[in-house]
């Protein structure tokens, strides 16, 4: 999917929510532990669910893999179910992987090619060699970790190096890289005071925005200093949509706490 692509589909929708699939077996119903994929069967009423309020679903990977094969087998099952019943849905792979050309090739074609994502997450600190075979997928985004919502990313992300912060260089940095037009970035909710800043570094690529919801962060802020005029923002929610009920109508909840962000982002398009 194109930028254009995902662009339009926001508009259409009225909606830049994006809902996190962080789906951990001890936290959903337990009747649901009887279904042969009990994880795929979560995933499945979530997006049925939710799937009209929301334009992407950004599973982590790591709540997979801790599943073991299983775990694998219920990603693909869910991005297989996105891509036959909802083809207009944006994918992410939570991934955050980055490693050292070769290997990050290897990355890159199990997210891209086997499962399909439309973007990955990757980490930055490795460098330019590290991040560029992402790059080289056509139609394909990386979302460079820049400015992250977790209480650590003040340990080094805002350090000054030559008397510019890190997250400031990286991003500055990365704009060179071959294939830049393929980058995302990821900038915490929790840190909105940045983005006026950091819309002046990248004032059109588009953001994803983790940290609304459970971790405290605000939709107006983020939309004050982090919209542009054809949106540039993918706002996440997981916990605070896929965990509002552990109940039998846990999907209907879910999608009610959909639609009530689809409703307030609504409010903020239409400032535009």
């Amino acid at each position: 999917m194109t930028s254009q692509e995902l662009t339009e589909q926001i508009f259409k929708k009225k909606s830049f929510l994006c809902v996190g699939l962080d789906t951990d077996p001890d936290r959903i119903p337990t009747y649901l532990l009887s279904e042969e994929d009990p994880v795929f069967s979560f995933n499945k009423a979530i997006i049925d669910a939710t799937h009209e309020f929301c334009v992407a679903y950004k599973p982590n990977i790591a709540f997979y893999e801790a599943v073991g094969i299983d775990g694998w087998k219920a990603l693909k099952k869910t991005i297989d179910y996105l891509h036959t019943e909802y083809p207009e849905i944006y994918t992410i792979a939570d991934a955050k992987r980055g490693d050292i050309g070769n290997t990050s090739r290897m990355y890159a074609k199990a997210f891209f090619n086997d499962l399909g994502f439309d973007s990955v997450t990757v980490a930055p600190y490795m460098g330019k060699d590290s991040v560029e075979p992402f790059l080289e997928f056509t139609n394909k985004h990386t979302i460079l970790l820049a400015l992250t919502s977790n209480e650590g990313a003040f340990d080094f992300q805002t350090l000054e190096t030559d008397g510019e912060e890190l997250y400031r260089k990286v991003m500055k940095t990365s704009k060179n890289w071959k294939n830049a037009k393929n980058l995302m970035y990821v900038v915490g909710a929790t840190k909105a005071e940045f983005l006026g800043e950091i819309r002046k570094l990248i004032p059109e690529s588009f953001l994803l925005v983790p940290g609304v919801g459970a971790q405290g962060g605000s939709l107006e802020e983020v939309c004050k200093y982090g919209m542009t005029k054809n949106v540039g923002l993918l706002v996440n929610s997981s916990r605070k949509i896929i965990y509002a009920s552990d109940s039998s109508n846990f999907a209907e909840i879910a999608g009610a706490k959909a639609e009530a962000l689809q409703k307030q982002m609504a409010q903020e398009l239409e400032k535009l």
